[in-house]
């Protein structure tokens, strides 16, 4: 049972005739009224245990968009109901409205739509919805939780892609798509063509320029090959799911700054034809994409990545060199998504890389905060000298860590989130244009 703003202003009103009437009778009169009028109302409402509630919600979404989740409701009853729903989704669900008045006579059936915009990724769900049915007098109602399950999955919104159209336009140009051919190490034969002024004579091809005569004096003509970066090379995405990884940078925590690069550089690579692997880690595989092609290689991420939150517990770095020599035996481009602020805590990441790049080219990309650099241009006053003496301690601690990086035989990408996805692609385009997949 509930009661309604309708019977507190009923009891108010009894203020009058009490106060005329005097004496403890008057008021045990008027409230044995106003507790008639309630019971007859409780008798008179629908009963909400008579409804029978059908639940259809998309599967997923993507994180800032909205869609539609739909109640189905039928009344069973003998009489009609008059009342509240209210459809209990999470708080981060973003459901609107989340409570809407009803009307629905006995035999009949109602459907209610709510508009879910969920604010955060992962699962979202709803355990049940709660129905008040009034009686005519609007006093009091009867009240009900009925069980309503429903998830809907949310998925990182990939804003990055706005830059795959830029770089796969690099990559046409690369794979000879254009006029620009490259030569570079491990680069693949494509197709020959006559010599113009300016190409690489180690390209000269004597064979076919020995079987190819010009046709307007006779001699020969120079023929050379053309080369395109190779294909099927594997990938393996390492994305750091340890404490570091909670912290939250340019108001976006520093996984989902992770995942944005991971799945536009997988979007780039598999266009390339090569293979991408993604595992998340901490001390456990908290997700894994392996096998999957070109045509659902995304889907299948952004599945994986959906429900993974950050794990407050210190990433075991030893453990990774031998998680990729499971997902791959040969030689691949391993893309290490962490963080590298200070000495202390990537001292384990610079113990595990010479393992790495003693096999694979392996590729350390890292967020940087902008407030930092920001607050090192700050000194308008003494606690901002402080500040940007802070601020250039981190700079030069991360600039350490980057250093003793490249020395171990590994590259380096930092950026801030809005940048780190389009530079991470860009690295990989060097790399394959240099022939060093």
């Amino acid at each position: 049972m509930a009661l309604s703003g309708w019977f507190v202003a009923l009891l108010a009103l009894g203020a009058v005739p009490t106060i005329a009437v005097g004496g403890p009778w008057g008021l045990l009169g008027w409230l044995g009224l106003c507790v008639a009028l309630v019971a007859v109302d409780l008798l008179v409402a629908g009963s909400p245990r008579a409804l029978r509630i059908a639940r259809d919600t998309p599967a997923r979404v993507r994180l800032g968009e909205s869609v539609a989740s739909r109640l189905v409701i039928a009344n069973e009853g003998r009489r009609a109901i008059h009342g509240v729903v209210r459809d209990a989704w999470q708080p981060s669900a973003g459901a609107s409205p989340s409570r809407q008045r009803i009307v629905i006579a006995a035999g009949e059936r109602r459907a209610l739509t709510t508009t879910l915009t969920p604010r955060r990724r992962g699962e979202r769900r709803a355990a049940h919805v709660t129905v008040r049915a009034f009686g005519p007098l609007r006093l009091a109602a009867r009240q009900a939780t009925l069980l309503a399950p429903g998830v809907i999955r949310v998925l990182p919104p990939f804003h990055s892609r706005r830059h795959l159209p830029s770089r796969l336009a690099r990559l046409r140009e690369l794979d000879g798509r254009t006029s620009v051919m490259l030569r570079g190490q491990g680069t693949e034969f494509d197709s020959l063509r006559e010599y113009v002024r300016g190409d690489d004579v180690r390209s000269i091809d004597w064979r076919a320029t020995a079987r190819r005569r010009d046709p307007a004096g006779g001699g020969l003509q120079l023929v050379v090959r053309t080369w395109r970066p190779e294909r099927d090379r594997r990938v393996v995405i390492v994305v750091d799911s340890g404490r570091t990884s909670a912290a939250r940078i340019d108001h976006e925590p520093r996984l989902d700054t992770a995942f944005e690069s991971s799945l536009l550089l997988a979007a780039l690579a598999s266009r390339a034809g090569d293979h991408v692997d993604l595992v998340v880690f901490d001390r456990r595989v908290r997700g894994r994409v392996q096998g999957a092609s070109a045509a659902e290689l995304l889907s299948r991420m952004v599945d994986v990545m959906a429900p993974i939150d950050p794990d407050l517990i210190e990433t075991d770095w030893s453990a990774v060199p031998g998680l990729v020599r499971n997902v791959t035996p040969h030689r691949a481009l391993v893309v290490l998504l962490t963080s590298i602020d200070t000495p202390g805590s990537s001292r384990a990441l610079l113990a595990a890389l010479p393992q790495l790049t003693r096999n694979h080219t392996v590729l350390v990309a890292s967020v940087t905060d902008p407030e930092i650099q920001q607050a090192t241009t700050e000194r308008g006053n003494r606690s901002e000298v402080y500040r940007a003496a802070a601020a250039e301690r981190a700079l030069l601690d991360a600039a350490r860590v980057a250093t003793a990086i490249r020395q171990s035989g590994a590259d380096v990408v930092t950026a801030t989130p809005s940048e780190l996805p389009p530079a991470v692609a860009d690295r990989y385009l060097e790399l394959k244009a240099a022939g060093r997949l």
